[in-house]
């Protein structure tokens, strides 16, 4: 079945493309250089951070923009009318990015960093560390998951209606949410805060991305929507990995004087993302869901859309805070992550069916 919101790329292209497929070696690069810079000039850093209104750094806002508008321009919400059409795979990625996946990294920071690494860390930071995870592992995936989809020649159909139901459900679900296991955590939040960082980060670039969409659609169809997306593309990515300069650079002495704390929080974050991918893809299996939509299923469940968790954290708990470093952290192990899940879906494609069973 043919379908107008198809994303249009030639057989023969990267999808993550040379720059992209490379991004975490670019996201470590500029921790490095983010942490030199923040010992080097500490001074500018200072400035900068104190470039807020209500909590929220004016500079890092514009970067988190520059991230977001060009992947909510790919998001359609006409395809939500093939709702129907796979249930099997959207009930299990409703279930696990919504029932399970927020629950589980708040389980895990809570284990790791209030048990298992209790004598490491501090109890504030530890605080800090579970809140980043509780912001990252309650937003899912809503743009990079494009590129995920096709590398495992996933239904794009299905992925453009499930990322477009996880935005709607976003708008609605991620401040309770995050604000119930939060509570839960013991972690205090600011409602009026993360409610203001729901509205700048989702729900204004979400109606850019639909406005600009519709417009370029007008315009030369969507033949037009995927040049221009593809021209802001490494614009999104220069964006994040300024993104990632700053926010090592305001926390440049602390790592500097506990290189380890990187470690210690890609550990839970890690197995979040494979746990959660696995629990997916076998519910797939033991379903018996073809493979274009089971690779997805897999690879929805298990990515995060760090791009918000970024944003929300500093607006909650500063540039300097553990929750901030907590999320760019999830920057730097989401890629290979996503990338062995992928290789995984790939090799073991076969044992799955492909075509009409839903």
């Amino acid at each position: 079945m043919t379908v107008q919101c198809q994303i249009v790329t030639s057989p023969s292209t990267d999808p993550l493309g040379t720059f992209g497929r490379y991004l975490t070696l670019w996201v470590f690069l500029c921790i490095l250089v983010g942490i030199f810079l923040g010992n080097w000039l500490p001074q500018l850093f200072a400035f900068i951070s104190q470039l807020e209104i209500a909590h929220i750094n004016l500079v890092v806002a514009i970067l988190i923009w520059i991230m977001i508008y060009p992947m909510m321009i790919n998001v359609d919400f006409n395809s939500l009318k093939h709702i129907g059409e796979r249930p099997k795979g959207l009930i299990i990625t409703s279930v696990t990015n919504w029932l399970v996946k927020p629950f589980s990294m708040a389980l895990l920071g809570w284990l790791f960093f209030e048990i298992v690494f209790r004598d490491w860390v501090d109890p504030q930071s530890a605080k800090e560390y579970i809140a980043g995870m509780i912001l990252l592992g309650s937003a899912p995936c809503t743009a990079m998951v494009f590129v995920w989809s096709q590398l495992t020649r996933g239904d794009a159909t299905y992925t453009l209606v499930q990322v477009s139901l996880n935005d709607l459900v976003m708008i609605f679900a991620y401040a309770p949410i995050v604000a119930l296991l939060m509570g839960i955590t013991e972690v205090p939040v600011p409602w009026t805060t993360l409610l203001l960082s729901v509205a700048l980060y989702v729900v204004i670039p979400l109606v850019a991305g639909y406005l600009s969409r519709l417009y370029l659609l007008q315009k030369g169809g969507q033949k037009q929507v995927a040049q221009v997306t593809e021209r802001l593309k490494l614009g999104t990515m220069l964006g994040l990995l300024l993104t990632v300069i700053l926010l090592f650079g305001f926390q440049g002495q602390t790592i500097l004087e506990r290189p380890m704390i990187i470690v210690l929080i890609s550990i839970p974050l890690i197995i979040q993302s494979l746990g959660v991918a696995l629990l997916a893809y076998v519910w797939a299996y033991k379903w018996r869901v073809p493979i274009e939509i089971a690779g997805p299923v897999a690879l929805i469940g298990s990515s995060n859309f760090f791009e918000l968790a970024v944003a929300v954290a500093i607006s909650l708990f500063g540039l300097h805070s553990g929750a901030a470093l907590a999320t760019v952290v999830g920057v730097l192990v989401e890629v290979p992550v996503m990338l062995l899940i992928v290789k995984i879906v790939n090799h073991t494609s076969h044992h799955f069916p492909s075509g009409p069973n839903r």
